[in-house]
């Protein structure tokens, strides 16, 4: 995958105990990490992390599983694949560049590994933005007719292997227009060809493609049972913003985004982004950019 889009940006590949993290690191100014969600890449930050490193040091990574970083190995708990598991592996990669506290923003997956590592690890976290998600725990305990339609692919990729993995690897191509129908949009210059082909190519890989149903099965099981051990005993620590995408399938679904968020982040708040679909970061960067900055403009200097 050529660099342009990460202009003067450099890749670096980030030993962690589990394996190598990969991330592209540009800006100076206090430290920030950027998480994608599926089925990106780090790549989906392309137009959003230039504007931020005008002020932050942006380190915009692949999560393990997905891109460029290491794949977990594979259990039957689905624990390496938790979003706890994948928290310690940004928490060491962030500590192996020198950044031992961090601003972090996450979207879809990298929200629910970025407010895990808020609860986990409050020393590091010192404040999050999570992009257009509610809590796991709220996902399925309001799992309707709604849910199963608008969000198929959750409980598709969450079924027991090797079902979704040979489905997928059967017809890549098919799945992947249906990935794409949930707003991914071809074609726009706010997707560009060479981003757009770095997630499709995801599709057509098999280690890949089994981290990413591994990653869905643990968020079937064990990252839903840790949330639900922390409910009423533990809050997110840091200030917590939620961005939402107006046009996409939260609010409808949810109602009032930021309510959900309060039995983990009583502190939330938050907003819509307009004309935005879920995938609101390359839908309107200029929003999204602007509503960090505004959120870290008083952030502290990096230790």
């Amino acid at each position: 995958m050529t660099a342009a889009p990460f202009h003067g940006f450099a890749a670096h590949d980030v030993p962690t105990p589990r394996g190598d993290v990969h991330a592209r690191i540009g800006g100076s100014g206090p430290p920030l990490l950027l998480l994608h969600g599926f089925p990106q890449t780090h790549l989906m930050w392309h137009a959003v992390a230039p504007r931020l490193a005008e002020r932050f040091t942006i380190v915009a990574a692949d999560l393990p599983g997905y891109g460029d970083s290491f794949r977990p190995e594979v259990a039957a708990d689905h624990a390496p694949h938790a979003k706890r598991a994948l928290a310690a592996d940004l928490v060491a990669a962030m500590a192996g560049l020198g950044h031992d506290a961090f601003a972090v923003a996450g979207h879809d997956r990298g929200g629910r590994v970025a407010y895990r590592m808020a609860l986990d690890h409050p020393e590091e976290v010192r404040s999050l933005v999570v992009l257009d998600i509610v809590p796991t725990g709220e996902i399925w305990a309001r799992a309707d007719d709604r849910f199963a339609l608008g969000y198929w692919h959750w409980p598709f990729l969450a079924q027991p292997a090797p079902l979704p993995e040979r489905m997928i690897l059967g017809d890549p191509g098919g799945f992947w227009i249906a990935a794409e129908r949930m707003g991914i949009k071809a074609g726009d210059p706010r997707y560009p060809a060479e981003v757009v082909a770095a997630y499709r190519a995801q599709v057509t890989d098999p280690a890949t493609v089994t981290a990413i149903c591994e990653d869905y099965r643990a968020g079937a099981t064990v990252d839903r049972a840790h949330d639900d051990a922390d409910l009423g005993r533990r809050t997110i620590a840091c200030p917590v913003h939620v961005l939402w995408g107006a046009e996409g399938a939260l609010p409808r679904f949810y109602g009032d985004p930021v309510a959900a968020w309060r039995a983990l982040a009583p502190q939330a708040t938050g907003h819509a982004v307009p004309g935005a679909s879920h995938f609101l970061v390359e839908d309107e960067p200029e929003a999204v950019a602007g509503a960090c900055w505004r959120r870290w403009a008083n952030a502290p200097r990096a230790r």
